[in-house]
């Protein structure tokens, strides 16, 4: 397969077509994490510290508030269609939902935590498949500010922003489930 990136981190579409599911599957593990989404190839950076302590310590918050019935994983594949396969930071979805490998379908939340290379993509191109898509919430959470957008989907499949926090205000969310928590406490030492 013969991919070459672009100045947005994008990889160009193969000879033929666009890149598929079974395409990103049959790549060899290189230590990067890849996505696909609408056939175009997407590597995701690396966390830093404050991006990592922000997704254990915020796993821990929903893992702790998750009804019955509920899983929360990070960064595992969701398979949405045959050309669009992204891994949300964060997600939480019905148990039965999932295969052994990945999540076939939309989670009942995706939670992304923003790195500046993944900007532009998580705001613009990932928020516009999870909401195509029909994943019912979707927060964004910037680690420098600390800050949070949460979207939910409106009764015409759109999203609409529901809160927008940062700092030491607190986050209350009843969708998926019900958690609170403030975002700088998410930061740990990193704070």
């Amino acid at each position: 397969m013969t991919a070459m990136t672009d100045e947005s981190g994008s990889f160009a579409r193969r000879h033929g077509g666009p890149l598929t599911v079974r395409d990103l599957q049959d790549m060899p593990d290189d230590g990067n994490r890849y996505e696909l989404m609408d056939g175009e190839l997407y590597k995701s950076p690396p966390g830093t510290t404050r991006h990592q302590q922000i997704v254990v310590q915020l796993g821990v918050r929903l893992e702790a508030t998750r009804p019955p019935g509920m899983a929360v994983l990070p960064a595992l594949a969701v398979v949405l269609n045959a050309d669009t396969e992204v891994q949300p930071d964060l997600l939480a979805a019905p148990v039965e939902a999932f295969t052994k490998q990945n999540l076939p379908g939309p989670p009942s939340l995706a939670v992304e935590v923003l790195s500046p290379d993944s900007l532009v993509i998580d705001l613009s191109r990932k928020k516009e498949v999870y909401q195509r898509f029909g994943v019912p919430s979707y927060w964004v959470i910037d680690p420098l500010e600390p800050s949070l957008l949460a979207f939910e989907l409106d009764e015409n499949g759109r999203y609409q922003t529901v809160a927008e926090v940062a700092g030491d205000k607190l986050f209350e969310a009843t969708t998926p489930f019900p958690v609170r928590f403030v975002l700088t406490e998410l930061l740990g030492p990193f704070a």
